[in-house]
């Protein structure tokens, strides 16, 4: 298994590079075909006690910028991406979310920068992102340029959507040089235990040699986060969303967590 064509995300905000040179990297390493992806919308009329603002002089000035700057990082993917590297454009003056996830039918893997809780028309909502584009998202660290997978934690707990980013990650987990499957369960019962092993015995099958691990303490992201730094980790496997994304966002939860920390990848499949 391999990835054959890799979106790279790139944020009208943001600094273009970090994201178009691990693009690159990863098309070279599973020689894959990338594709730049770039949108921003124009905000939407709003209605206040003046009256209304955003009026269509203002709206096709504010599109006309939008445009400028896609041209931009067009041509600033095109000069970072090299001949040998198979690769396209797509831009849209569009909800960055939602042409993203069209876009997502033509790819094996998303990589993208954090964007949640910024502005939605010209940020990604990762989340949205993870639960509806049905592909594998890679979020990267801030501004690295290189996701080298040595040590990959793989956060387990037996959903389907864990099932799905194993899955999803094994070429990944295939290059690595150290994978540690762990789950945190204070009751360390007997059917944790054996969902551990079988996993392991899934990846052994494939040519991985993981090491398993029963974490004790808040059954939490930031415990989670805690363990990955304790063996240095630079990419964590989870699956997204365990249970509704309105209780999740209520309640917290370690997706949500996962996607606040910009600090480590992080790979999020639903």
């Amino acid at each position: 298994m391999s990835y054959k064509s890799i979106i790279a995300n790139i944020a009208i905000d943001a600094a273009p590079a970090p994201i178009v040179k691990l693009g690159v990297e990863l098309a070279e390493r599973f020689g894959a075909h990338l594709i730049g992806l770039a949108a921003a919308d124009v905000p939407p009329l709003v209605a206040t006690g003046n009256g209304m603002v955003y009026e269509g002089e203002i709206m096709q000035i504010q599109r006309t910028e939008i445009e400028k700057q896609l041209a931009e990082l067009r041509a600033e993917f095109e000069r970072l991406v090299p001949a040998s590297v198979s690769s396209e454009w797509g831009q849209a003056v569009s909800s960055p979310t939602r042409f993203l996830s069209v876009s997502a039918r033509a790819a094996d893997l998303i990589v993208t920068g954090g964007g949640d809780g910024e502005d939605v028309y010209r940020a990604v909502d990762v989340g949205s992102l993870a639960l509806g584009t049905g592909r594998p998202v890679l979020v990267t660290a801030s501004n690295v340029e290189h996701v080298m997978a040595k040590t990959v934690l793989v956060a387990w707990k037996d959903t389907r959507e864990a099932r799905r980013a194993i899955a999803d990650a094994l070429p990944f987990l295939a290059a690595a040089r150290e994978v540690v499957v762990a789950t945190i369960d204070n009751d360390r019962s007997e059917s944790v235990r054996y969902s551990l092993a079988d996993v392991a015995a899934y990846l052994e099958n494939h040519g991985i040699m993981p090491q398993t691990e029963l974490l004790t303490g808040e059954a939490d992201g930031d415990r989670l986060l805690a363990f990955a730094r304790s063996i240095h980790a630079d990419l964590i496997v989870s699956g997204a969303y365990g249970h509704s994304r309105l209780r999740e966002w209520a309640f917290g939860g370690v997706t949500r967590t996962l996607i606040e920390d910009n600090g480590i990848n992080r790979f999020l499949s639903y």
